[in-house]
């Protein structure tokens, strides 16, 4: 079916986007790698409950968007 051809008239236009969430079901594609860690710090992680591989990844995130930014205005 083409954008054009579709019935739109029963359905309210949205004018407060303000709930809105930016990437919510943006999912990057996963690598599995093979990673040497302290035993403290896989403690630590898997001290927080399950999932700790994603809080892994939410931390190198987590870091890598803070290094760019750093280096983002340092170049200004």
């Amino acid at each position: 079916m083409k954008d054009y051809e579709v019935d739109l008239t029963d359905m309210p236009e949205v004018l407060d986007w303000s709930g809105a969430q930016i990437g919510r079901y943006y999912r990057p594609k996963k690598k599995p790698v093979t990673m040497r860690l302290d035993e403290d710090v896989v403690a630590w992680l898997k001290g927080h409950g399950r999932g700790y591989q994603t809080k892994v990844n939410m931390l190198l995130r987590h870091a890598m968007v803070n290094l760019r930014t750093k280096r983002s205005r340092k170049a200004r």
